[in-house]
């Protein structure tokens, strides 16, 4: 005779002596790590955002350009005069030089090639103290503001100058009377002395004294790769 059986536990029963724990979790995959870094910045705080640098962008072009007025006054007042004279010759007026060898139409183009490398400097300076952090939109605005400002002042000069009519101020003074020819810029390229001077000066200040970016913050052990199947 044998001994009876003994019947096998009912499938509850281990469920039942104690309850399910969900495996432990692995290490973190490397797609939510970098979720978790690209939510913070790898390189710092986010911008300011586009629409706030190009707003910032065409406010300091604004700024730089008005600033050509001055330099127009400042160009009207320090560049040499040149000196004209009027004659009638068969009954025609015409009007030379009365100086064929002087150089003040060159320094009437020095001075304000001179005037707009200095304006570039201090305007480059300005834009670097107030805005530290630097961007494309902000180079591109000092750089146009540069330019327009150039524009500006060569206008306000011309308008602040004699006038520009020769004939008819040779004819005011009278044959043989020495007046001041119209402020007139020879060579056009001086326009660019500002915004050139701008964009170099800044793109130097922003390389040497800009924000640097944070070095991206790493665990301290190596990466233990993917959990496998059996959760390890």
């Amino acid at each position: 005779m044998t001994a009876p059986l003994t019947p096998p536990p009912p499938p509850h029963e281990h469920s039942a002596q104690g309850s399910w724990q969900p495996p432990a979790a692995g290490p973190q995959a490397p797609g939510s790590q970098h979720a978790e870094y690209a939510g913070h910045g790898w390189y710092g705080q986010d911008g300011p955002g586009m629409k706030t640098e190009l707003r910032e962008a065409a406010v300091i072009a604004v700024a730089v350009a008005l600033g050509g007025v001055l330099l127009g006054v400042l160009w009207w007042w320090l560049a040499p005069h040149v000196p004209l004279v009027g004659d009638v010759v068969e009954k025609s007026w015409v009007v030379y030089l009365k100086d064929t060898e002087g150089e003040q139409a060159i320094g009437v183009d020095g001075t304000f090639t001179l005037l707009g490398l200095c304006f570039g400097a201090v305007s480059a300076l300005v834009v670097f103290l107030l805005r530290r952090r630097g961007g494309v939109p902000l180079v591109v605005g000092l750089a146009l503001g540069g330019l327009l400002g150039s524009l500006l002042a060569w206008r306000v000069g011309v308008w602040l100058g004699p006038a520009e009519d020769v004939i008819a101020h040779a004819r005011e003074v009278g044959r043989g009377v020495t007046f001041t020819a119209p402020l007139k810029l020879g060579a056009k390229g001086a326009l660019l002395a500002w915004p050139l001077a701008a964009l170099v000066l800044h793109l130097g200040l922003m390389a040497l004294f800009g924000p640097r970016d944070p070095e991206p913050e790493f665990g301290a052990g190596p990466y233990p790769g993917p959990p496998t199947a059996d959760g390890r």
